[in-house]
């Protein structure tokens, strides 16, 4: 008889979803035997314990009795935390980018019984909305496509894999020259917004591993464009609603193109790679306001983020109290009444307090901030 294994489980996020009625399975030669004893395609799902969009599927569609009961019927349900399984969450991820796709948490891929990869995407809601069609109507097509049509499945798969290997082979194969990293850093600025800094458009993610090589390049090829692109990135995100002003961290991203509203979950590798670059920055630059963030953000791991038993979390959840972002919003009298007037004054004209707020909550009275998936 078929049943949920999580309870077993050690990972956080797969405890989180020990009692769903959906007959999950951890990743492991059981489930994916399973899948080859049934014949039956798998439903591959990633996340990680402080998503906020993980939270809003598992609520709409893996607590769903009726939903769990198609999901049972026709695939065989496999959970990923991505913070404990990284490698097989990087397979499927990659597998949705070569769909074109953008990526992002909850993933939702769906395999051949061999564990190959045809398709995917990454929230879908219970019913048709954001423009992404309803769970159960992806589960029922996908799963009539499986039985039905098996050579565009083996077609998609097939194609799949052959593009995950070529990117392997392509990346075996580059050879780096002093010119050709010159040249890139320069293409690179132009991605740059040069107002707001960060990668042009929205939602906005500090992207460490650009402006890290960004920062390197302009030290090392002496292009003032780059160093001027990454400062300009750093004093947004160090002044921006991405940086939590009173507790220290930095959130995971902005929805917004001026990092101004954040979406509020923390993670421990965004803050370490954080305080990496500015370190790197400050040493070239002895900007104190990096030298500031980096305290304040050291000072917070310390003091938020030390586990029982000594070691590090790997993340703050979005939500409190079942809102996203509920405990980091401050109203105008909540600031007064902990300020006082005066006081309160000069903080709301630094930083932009108005009793209306300077972004807005939803006709629900709720502050939303993830518009879209991530």
């Amino acid at each position: 008889m078929s049943e949920n294994r999580l309870a077993r489980e050690t990972s956080p996020y797969l405890l989180q979803h020990k009692d769903n009625p959906v007959h999950w399975w951890a990743w492991g030669p059981e489930a994916l035997d399973e899948a080859k004893r049934t014949g039956r395609p798998i439903l591959l799902s990633v996340g990680y314990a402080a998503c906020h969009w993980c939270h809003v599927m598992a609520h709409e569609s893996f607590e769903d009795a009726a939903t769990a009961a198609v999901m049972n019927e026709l695939f065989v349900n496999i959970k990923v935390d991505r913070e404990e399984r990284p490698d097989i969450d990087a397979i499927y991820m990659r597998a949705l980018h070569s769909l074109g796709e953008q990526g992002g948490w909850p993933l939702t891929m769906f395999l051949d019984s061999e564990a190959r990869p045809f398709w995917g995407g990454t929230y879908f809601p219970p019913t048709a909305r954001y423009g992404r069609p309803g769970f159960v109507q992806v589960l029922r097509e996908v799963s009539r496509i499986y039985a039905q049509e098996r050579d565009k499945v083996a077609h998609n798969a097939g194609l799949l894999l052959s593009a995950l290997t070529a990117r392997d082979e392509a990346n075996a194969a580059a050879i780096v020259s002093d010119e050709m990293l010159a040249d890139l850093m320069s293409r690179m600025v132009g991605a740059v917004d040069p107002v707001h800094g960060g990668l042009t458009g929205a939602p906005k993610f500090p992207q460490w591993s650009f402006f890290w090589l960004l920062w390197r390049g302009a030290i090392r090829y002496g292009n003032d464009a780059a160093k001027h692109a990454v400062d300009t990135t750093l004093t947004n995100i160090c002044q921006g609603g991405i940086y939590d002003h009173l507790g220290g961290g930095f959130a995971r991203y902005s929805v917004d193109e001026r990092w101004l509203v954040p979406h509020f979950e923390k993670m421990l590798y965004d803050n370490a790679l954080l305080i990496d670059l500015l370190c790197e920055v400050y040493r070239e630059t002895g900007n104190e306001l990096y030298a500031r963030r980096i305290d304040e953000t050291v000072g917070w791991l310390l003091r938020e983020m030390i586990a029982e038993g000594g070691g590090f979390a790997a993340s703050l959840d979005a939500d409190s109290e079942g809102k996203e972002g509920k405990f980091y919003v401050w109203d105008k009298a909540e600031i007064v009444d902990v300020l006082g007037e005066a006081d309160a004054e000069r903080f709301a004209e630094a930083y932009d307090v108005t009793e209306a707020g300077n972004w807005g909550p939803s006709a629900r009275g709720e502050y939303e901030t993830s518009a879209q998936p991530h």
